[in-house]
């Protein structure tokens, strides 16, 4: 696939799993209960102990099912060993030049982090494929319309919102909502009725980065 065909499938239930555990035992536990939920794209974060494995582990169970990247990349080594563990895409909690140029030179999408309109330009210049607001924790998703009144060529993804918000944000003009470990609380049963009521409700918001 294509890099673009690559960030389409990733933000295209426009909401990505943040995934952060203590072991890889964890972590694989998690992404699988979000996965058979009914998610098709999700990160696992390189803070995460033996996340490269993780990365790995589920690439290689779910194919082309599902679209499995690495998070809390944050410089051009990690993103190349993320990259030779088999994620799909990288994403990135700062803006850092190497992992953009690291990650395309191998076909992989991009997804940095920003937080001022002068990094979301920057990011733009330097070609990355989504911008991830992060975090937007505390900040109003109208800040996603009043960027991009300005910057609408801006694909933003709002990092770190919980399941309650992730509507309006959407609303707002994000283009997806990265969700942390909210999304995987409770048993199987819980996580996929959850998983299936925000999808429903962030495909009725409207038009892609309508609002």
């Amino acid at each position: 696939m294509y890099r673009w065909e690559i960030t389409r499938a990733a933000l295209g239930q426009r909401v990505l799993a943040m995934v952060r555990g203590d072991s890889y035992d964890e972590a694989t536990l998690t992404s699988g209960t979000l996965l058979s939920a009914g998610l098709t794209s999700l990160e696992i974060s390189l803070a995460t102990p033996f996340a490269l494995d993780a990365v790995a582990t589920l690439v290689r169970e779910v194919g082309d099912e599902a679209v499995v990247g690495a998070g809390a990349v944050l410089d051009a080594p990690s993103a190349r060993m993320a990259v030779e563990a088999g994620a799909r895409f990288l994403a990135s909690p700062a803006l850092d030049p190497e992992v953009l140029r690291t990650g395309h030179r191998y076909g992989v999408p991009v997804f940095v982090g920003v937080s001022t309109p002068a990094e979301i330009v920057r990011a733009l210049e330097l070609g990355a494929d989504a911008l991830k607001l992060f975090p937007a924790a505390g900040r109003r998703p109208e800040c996603v319309r009043e960027l991009r009144s300005e910057l609408p060529q801006a694909a933003l993804v709002a990092g770190g919102v919980d399941v309650e918000s992730a509507p309006e944000w959407i609303a707002a003009g994000a283009v997806a909502c990265g969700i942390g470990g909210a999304l995987a609380e409770g048993d199987r049963d819980t996580v996929a009725k959850r998983v299936e009521e925000l999808v429903g409700r962030l495909a009725e918001v409207g038009p892609r980065g309508g609002g």
